[in-house]
């Protein structure tokens, strides 16, 4: 326990993140483990005729669960930064909060709060809370598949706009994960769905698929693809990004 609360204090700092983070593939599939901490870090420094860029990611996710295994708290922290010599290029940061409670081996109840900035996108900062339920439909050894539904009240700021605007949304996810038998690598594939109550063509997709490679018991390479589709804007037009990300992670 001293190993961990030093890692936890060291990796502190990091608890903010970029704004599209898929919560399905950081959550800590673990039957009996009360405490696990997960990091991922990534640094990439180019030099192109002179002009330099540098970028930043950070990832950590810690989860605690109750004796019973039937509570699980779940933390999620990302930040990104790309720089360059005229400024910065990116800024992000994202904070999630997550709580599900067991009813059965194949359905759960969970409640989220969330807060995310990202510079680039139209609307730079969301804030959220939400409720749903969640159904491991799919368990075998090396296949597992989920399936959620929530619903979410967000309040969203616009700077071109100066405006803030308060939505009832809903937020539907289906997932997949598959680890080899030899347990020498995993795949993942999250989508997610979600449109707005009073208007369904005002809606949001996130597709996400990652890679992990173990290289020992606490250290691992992965890659992550990410596509995010926004239907309307504040500024009434469609909006979309698509990241791909490599980089080591640690697990204890």
């Amino acid at each position: 326990m001293p190993k961990t609360l030093l890692l936890f204090c060291l990796f502190l700092p990091w608890l903010l993140s970029a704004q599209l983070v898929n919560i399905e593939t950081q959550r800590i599939q673990s039957d009996s483990t009360q405490f696990v901490l997960n990091a991922d870090f990534g640094f990439d420094h180019s030099n192109n005729d002179g002009v330099t860029v540098n970028q930043i990611q950070a990832t950590i996710t810690t989860q605690i669960r109750s004796k019973d295994l039937k509570k699980t708290y779940l933390l999620l922290g990302n930040y990104n930064l790309v720089d360059a010599d005229e400024g910065n290029l990116q800024n992000s940061w994202f904070l999630h909060g997550r709580f599900n409670y067991s009813i059965g081996k194949l359905i759960k109840l969970e409640a989220f709060l969330q807060g995310q900035y990202n510079q680039l996108l139209v609307v730079r900062q969301r804030n959220l809370i939400g409720a749903g339920v969640r159904f491991n439909w799919i368990d075998r050894k090396n296949f597992t598949g989920h399936l959620g539904n929530s619903y979410m009240y967000e309040v969203e700021y616009n700077d071109t706009l100066r405006s803030k605007s308060y939505n009832h949304r809903n937020s539907t996810y289906i997932s997949f994960s598959y680890t080899s038998s030899s347990r020498n690598f995993m795949l993942t594939n999250t989508f997610y769905y979600q449109p707005l109550y009073r208007n369904l063509d005002d809606y949001r997709l996130l597709e996400q698929f990652r890679f992990d490679f173990p290289l020992n018991k606490w250290l691992k390479f992965f890659a992550v693809y990410d596509y995010y589709f926004d239907s309307e804007t504040p500024l009434n037009t469609k909006e979309y990004t698509s990241k791909l990300q490599m980089g080591f992670g640690i697990s204890i």
